[in-house]
């Protein structure tokens, strides 16, 4: 069960492609508009409603931009969920009711560990970012560096009550439903720390650490890939590759942005002052790019076309991040919202990346720079083709297995 952005349903295909080759029958839940993630993997799908590109897109959604902090975007994006969150109650309960084990996305956790509990079914976390309160590192939702040991641990705790906040309304209609008694508001959160819920997330260690003061039950497994359905380049784009040196991808994914035209004429800008060529996807921020020297494209699976590229300049959502160390090759972070920031500063940190260019302070100029560095220094190539290979050795769905055979036996 799974709700947000097409990222935060992507590798969830992944996940349950390797449950289903295991002999599980795995059914995804998320948002109705990406069924065709599933489409051809033998994978069930119930629909949720709500169009999340929809919700961007309005008024509420178009306000995230208006925020200039981590702690701005956090308040706005928890106004935002709540209207919604009710919303997706029934779906959830339904789906829950054929089903044997609950995996929640971080996304759902509140509301759908209640209704594991009121169907006396087990459950646990995927996670796709490390939600855990730690000293080590500031919560990935503020989109912020370090505060220190107990900032960060201060912070963490004011950002899981603001997930609960989501569900403040949902939750108790919910235990009613199922017959559960009434519960103060964050119960929810303290039962799951003090049982030791378990919870597998879904990056590599050697992308973030396990943090050394995490309770038990709290793993991380490794990468879950997702289900590429095509993974043949279409004939155009591969043409293009072909007809040069390698280009620089340019992608925000299923980031909005508030002047799609500028931001365009910036990044075609930067390609041909460093003397690059550009493959730039249109996303939901509706890039484009137009000459000799860009293709402009829509739709395509990151793990065949990465690996053509000289760098990959993308909005630092922790999937497409992700796609990018597996591809081995250096990126230009391109943070905008949410936990973008934290991944940013991770491929800074790892070596693979120059330096993150946030959304708010991209320009030709500061774009130029940053991709001169990422194709021209050998070091950022070198790293990252070594971590790459490192993190394509890993199996993220083995430990989910079996944690999902421990909670079933």
């Amino acid at each position: 069960m799974t709700a947000g952005s097409r990222g935060d349903v992507a590798p969830y295909t992944g996940l349950g492609l390797g449950l289903l080759r295991a002999g599980h029958e795995v059914t995804l839940v998320t948002h109705g508009c990406f069924e065709p993630l599933v489409a051809g993997s033998g994978m069930g799908f119930h629909a949720l409603p709500v169009d999340p590109r929809a919700e961007l897109e309005s008024g509420r959604g178009r306000g995230l931009h208006r925020s200039a902090t981590g702690v701005g975007k956090l308040l706005r994006v928890v106004s935002l969920a709540r209207s919604v969150a009710g919303r997706m109650t029934d779906g959830l309960v339904t789906a829950a009711r054929a089903s044997d084990v609950l995996l929640l996305a971080g996304s759902v956790v509140p509301l759908g560990h209640t209704i594991a509990e009121g169907l006396s079914l087990p459950s646990m976390g995927v996670y796709l970012q490390p939600l855990t309160t730690t000293r080590e590192f500031a919560p990935p939702m503020l989109a912020t560096g370090s505060w220190g040991p107990v900032g960060n641990q201060v912070a963490g705790h004011g950002v899981a009550l603001a997930v609960e906040r989501v569900f403040a309304a949902a939750v108790p209609t919910v235990r009613a439903r199922l017959g559960l008694p009434p519960a103060r508001p964050g119960a929810g959160h303290r039962q799951r720390e003090r049982r030791l819920w378990p919870v597998q997330h879904g990056f590599s260690p050697l992308v973030v650490p396990r943090p050394r003061d995490w309770r038990p039950g709290l793993d991380i497994a490794g990468y879950w890939w997702p289900y590429d359905r095509e993974t043949e380049l279409p004939d155009e784009l591969r043409e293009f590759l072909e007809a040069g040196p390698p280009p620089v991808f340019v992608g925000l994914g299923s980031a909005t942005v508030p002047d799609a035209e500028g931001l365009s004429a910036s990044i075609v800008a930067a390609l041909r002052r460093a003397g690059l060529r550009g493959v730039i996807q249109r996303g939901w921020g509706e890039l484009r790019g137009a000459g000799d020297d860009m293709i402009t494209i829509g739709d395509v699976a990151h793990s065949a076309l990465f690996p053509h590229m000289a760098a990959v300049v993308h909005h630092a959502g922790a999937g497409t991040t992700a796609a990018g160390l597996r591809a081995g090759v250096p990126a230009v972070p391109v943070p905008i919202q949410f936990d973008a920031g934290f991944w940013a500063r991770r491929l800074v940190r790892l070596g693979v990346a120059p330096c993150a260019v946030p959304l708010r302070h991209l320009t030709a100029d500061t774009l130029t720079a940053a991709l001169v560095r990422a194709t021209r220094e050998a070091g950022f190539r070198r790293r990252a083709a070594a971590l790459g290979t490192r993190i394509r050795a890993e199996d993220g769905v083995g430990p989910v297995l079996q944690a999902v055979h421990r909670l079933t036996r």
